[in-house]
């Protein structure tokens, strides 16, 4: 009604990892892959509705840069224009990154977190079984098929 103020909600944000860009290259024939697979092409389906904010960065592009695939690493970087923020290395996460390094994860890992922490993402989303079991009080680390499982009203209130 004319008049009404209306009261937009922030979307989360969101942060994949390169394991999640890469699923759906993997072998589909497993069904954890493909459930992986199904999930994060819906999590895409979200970024491009705007339904969810995509963060990306520096970590992500060079990780991508170095794919054997030519046709893979282009699908992957043409979607990056989708992205909210794009975050650039700072002393700020290197320092973040350090800490979660210390916890037994590797460098590249412990940056992608690093990054989804300092721009304030809401979940981490990885099929990395290793970083899955990584827990900060700071962001939520998740698989794709359990983040597409939150009920939508619990999204909308992170």
């Amino acid at each position: 009604m004319k008049g009404d103020i209306q009261i937009k909600t922030k979307n989360i944000r969101i942060y994949l990892d390169n394991c999640c860009f890469n699923r759906p290259y993997d072998d589909q024939n497993q069904l954890r892959i493909e459930l992986e697979t199904k999930s994060k092409l819906f999590v895409q389906n979200l970024i491009v509705d705007k339904k969810v904010d995509l963060v990306i960065s520096y970590i992500l592009e060079l990780e991508n840069s170095d794919n054997p695939f030519a046709l893979r690493q282009t699908a992957i970087k043409d979607f990056f224009k989708y992205a909210v923020l794009n975050v650039e290395e700072s002393n700020e996460i290197i320092s973040v990154a350090q800490k979660i390094k210390q916890t037994g994860l590797k460098t590249k890992d412990s940056l992608h977190i690093a990054c989804a922490i300092v721009a304030q993402c809401d979940y981490f989303l990885s099929t990395d079984d290793r970083l899955l079991k990584y827990q900060d009080n700071k962001i939520r680390i998740i698989n794709p098929i359990n983040f597409i499982l939150i009920p939508k009203e619990d999204l909308n209130n992170d």
